[in-house]
């Protein structure tokens, strides 16, 4: 949701862009290892990029993920879309972070 506010006499006007609700504390979201894009993941560890998991939560990656059981709403969502989950594919798909 981008707004423009014109400034009085310069027919200019300032762009104002909202910055994305990074999850900085220790909330439910932060006891799991997150399923993300293996693409997002590596841009957010080259700039410090914000990345969205696959149950929504945005945030910069920064521990270890197998540290952490996996995302019970992200793990139900890959094995949605992937159609059948890790049968027969040697472990658990996707990219946790």
């Amino acid at each position: 949701m981008s707004t423009l506010e014109p400034e009085r006499g310069t027919g200019t006007g300032t762009l104002v862009e909202p910055t994305p609700q990074t999850s900085h504390g220790d909330g439910d979201h932060e006891r799991f290892a997150h399923y993300v894009q293996k693409d997002k993941i590596m841009a957010s560890a080259l700039d410090g990029t914000p990345v969205v998991a696959l149950c929504g939560k945005v945030w910069v990656p920064g521990r270890d993920p197998k540290k952490y059981p996996v995302c019970p709403m992200c793990k139900e969502i890959y094995e949605s879309m992937s159609g059948g989950g890790d049968e027969g594919k040697g472990g658990k798909g996707g990219d946790k972070k």
